[in-house]
C-alpha cells in the first residue's frame, strides 16, 4: 500500500523528478507575474508616468499640432510679406526717381514738378477748371506695406488669390492753384480763383493679387483694391480774389469724394507678363471683358 504513494520521507527519483518540475514552475509564474505582468497597484503607478492615448487624447494632440502649424504658417506668411515689402519699397523707389529723371536736389524737384502739372492738365476737366499751376510737390519717403498675407484656394479652374493688408503713411503732397470758370450768361464769365494743397495722411485698404489664368490668351497679374478703403486727407484751401475763404469744408469734401472716385474707378490693375503677354494684347482683353460686361 505504501507503493501506492509517491511522496516518502525518502527521497526518490521520481520525487526528486516532480519537485525539480514544480520548482520551476513557480519559478516561470514569479517571473511572468513580476517581470512581465502588471499588477493593478502597479498598473497605476505605471499609469502616473505613460497613460494610453484615447481618441479624445489624439484628437486635443491633432488639434494642437495644427495650431502650431498655422502659427508657423503667420509666421512663414509675415516673413514672407517682409521681403515683399524690400521689392515694393525698391519699386516705390524706382518710380520716384523716374519722375525726377534720376536728378536729385531742386533740379530733379523741378523736373518732377513739371510732370505732376502736364498730368493733372491733361486729367482736369476743360471749360470748368482754367489751367492747373502746380507750384511744389512731395513725392514722399515711405512705401506702402504690406501685411497679414492669405491665400485662399481657387475655386475650380479659377488661379487662387492672395489677399494682403495695406497701409501707406506718408508726406506725399501737392500744391496748385487754378480758376473755378462760370460759362454763365457766356463762357468764362467770371473767375474763382482757387489755391489747394493736398496732403496724404493714410491710405489702407485690402489689396487682391490673382495670378494669371492659364488659359488666358494674355496672362497678367491682376492687382484689384475693392472699393471699401480708408482715405485720410488733409486739405488746405484759399478761395477768391479780393475776399479769400480759408480751408472751406466744402471744398475739402468734394477733393476727397473726387479721389476717391478716381480710386475706386481705377481700382484694378493688370500686371503685364514679359514674354507671355504685351501691353495691347492685356489692353484688347480688357476691352473685351467690358464689352461682354456691358452685354449682361
Amino acid at each position: 500500500m505504501g507503493n501506492n504513494y509517491v511522496f516518502s520521507l525518502q527521497p526518490t527519483f521520481t520525487q526528486g523528478l516532480i519537485l525539480g518540475q514544480l520548482s520551476i514552475l513557480v519559478l516561470l509564474i514569479l517571473v511572468l507575474k513580476y517581470l512581465f505582468l502588471d499588477s493593478s497597484s502597479r498598473h497605476t503607478h505605471a499609469g502616473s508616468a505613460y497613460q494610453p492615448r484615447t481618441s479624445r487624447d489624439v484628437s486635443a494632440l491633432s488639434q494642437k499640432l495644427l495650431s502650431e502649424q498655422e502659427k508657423y504658417g503667420e509666421e512663414g506668411a509675415s516673413e514672407s510679406t517682409e521681403w515683399f515689402n524690400v521689392v515694393l519699397n525698391q519699386v516705390v523707389e524706382a518710380y520716384r526717381s523716374k519722375l525726377r529723371n534720376d536728378c536729385s536736389g531742386p533740379e530733379g524737384d523741378e523736373l518732377a514738378r513739371v510732370k505732376v502739372e502736364e498730368f493733372a492738365n491733361r486729367m482736369r476737366p476743360v471749360g470748368i477748371f482754367d489751367t492747373i499751376h502746380v507750384h511744389s510737390i512731395d513725392l514722399g519717403c515711405a512705401a506702402p506695406r504690406l501685411s497679414n498675407a492669405k491665400s485662399p484656394a481657387g475655386k475650380g479652374d479659377m488661379p487662387a488669390e492672395t489677399e494682403f493688408d495695406l497701409t501707406y503713411r506718408d508726406t506725399v503732397s501737392v500744391s496748385l492753384s487754378t480758376a473755378y470758370l462760370f460759362n454763365y450768361p457766356k463762357s468764362a464769365f467770371a473767375r474763382l480763383p482757387v489755391s489747394l494743397t493736398i496732403s496724404l495722411s493714410l491710405f489702407a485698404s485690402r489689396v487682391v493679387l490673382t495670378p494669371p489664368s492659364p488659359t488666358s490668351p494674355a496672362p497678367a497679374v491682376t492687382i484689384s483694391i475693392p472699393p471699401t478703403f480708408t482715405l485720410d486727407l488733409e486739405t488746405k484751401s484759399l478761395l477768391g480774389s479780393r475776399a479769400i475763404l480759408a480751408d472751406v469744408p466744402k471744398l475739402h469734401e468734394l477733393v476727397e469724394h473726387q479721389v476717391r472716385r478716381t480710386i475706386a474707378q481705377r481700382g484694378m490693375w493688370k500686371v503685364v507678363l514679359p514674354g507671355l503677354s504685351t501691353v495691347p494684347e492685356v489692353k484688347e482683353e480688357l476691352a473685351q471683358e467690358a464689352a461682354e460686361a456691358a452685354m449682361l
